[in-house]
């Protein structure tokens, strides 16, 4: 199924699911912390197997906390997912100036100083990326890879939502690079979500957390292939706004080392997770795929 990015496109049951976040858009963003919180600690208490996940990824990750610091974290990280789940709202039926202006943007003279050049925007699985990502679709055109096969409502609703102001170019993975790459060549900014464990044989194992990590190798590829610069972008939920920080555009990017270039996006992810431990997503499998011989994680 192509990704639907118009409302006729939607199924049914996704236009009813559509219905209790039209509701929640009226409300100010600031008011969902509550109602967020509430949910999160539902969630938390009734998700045993992405608890789990979650309990183990933060042991491996941070092994010098104590589990009572882990447990506060991964609680807290329930709460801020579900707050920006109920936050989607906004996404999906506000206005372009009311997200626009629940997104303040940090070092956005970065992406700007080469606006003219192809570019990849890395974008790794923090809670609010989907702000960053159509708050970034506003002002400029893009193209997003996208690995679901979008039959579930809430899967139509985040690529309705991701469309609404481009629409941009939608690649489905198993697709290849091709198309991405002819879009990045045409000036489509390739909004690009790189830390997800596809099983070995898409992925090298290079270190994140000190872990051998399967990573897809992508970025470099995509990089060399588009002629483009990486622009890393974070986006975090704090107090009443999101937040989005672009980083300066890497310089040396890619070599000719594509293990070293995997490892320079895992460390970067590593230090950013590091400022902002409880927005990271815990509740993916991240090290799901072990190097041969090696005994399962979860």
């Amino acid at each position: 199924m192509n990704a639907p990015t118009r409302w006729a496109d939607l199924s049914w049951a996704a236009r009813l699911l559509a219905v209790p976040f039209w509701l929640l858009h009226w409300l100010p963003l600031s008011w969902l912390h509550v109602p967020g919180a509430v949910l999160g600690e539902l969630l938390f208490l009734a998700m045993p197997r992405r608890r789990r996940v979650g309990t183990v990824n933060l042991e491996l990750c941070f092994p010098e906390w104590s589990a009572a610091q882990r447990r506060r974290c991964l609680r807290a990280h329930f709460r801020t997912y579900a707050t920006c789940v109920l936050a989607y709202g906004i996404l999906w039926f506000g206005s372009a100036q009311r997200v626009a202006r629940l997104v303040a943007r940090e070092g956005y003279e970065h992406y700007l100083a080469i606006k003219d050049q192809p570019i990849i925007v890395l974008a790794p699985h923090f809670l609010g990326l989907d702000w960053g990502g159509i708050r970034h679709s506003i002002d400029h055109w893009g193209a997003i890879v996208y690995t679901s096969t979008h039959e579930k409502a809430f899967d139509q609703l985040l690529s309705y939502g991701r469309a609404r102001f481009g629409p941009p170019l939608m690649f489905r993975r198993t697709e290849g690079i091709r198309g991405v790459v002819r879009a990045v060549r045409d000036g489509a900014s390739l909004y690009y979500l790189p830390d997800q464990d596809f099983g070995a044989r898409e992925s090298i194992f290079v270190p994140f957390f000190g872990i051998q990590t399967a990573t897809v190798p992508a970025l470099s590829r995509l990089a060399g292939l588009g002629n483009a610069k990486v622009v890393p972008m974070v986006t975090t939920l704090e107090g009443g706004r999101f937040v989005t920080r672009f980083y300066p555009a890497w310089d040396h990017f890619p070599s000719d080392d594509l293990a070293a270039d995997t490892l320079r996006m895992n460390e970067f992810i590593e230090a950013r997770t590091r400022e902002h431990p409880a927005q990271y997503y815990w509740l993916h499998r991240r090290f799901k795929t072990r190097p041969e011989g090696e005994a399962k994680l979860y």
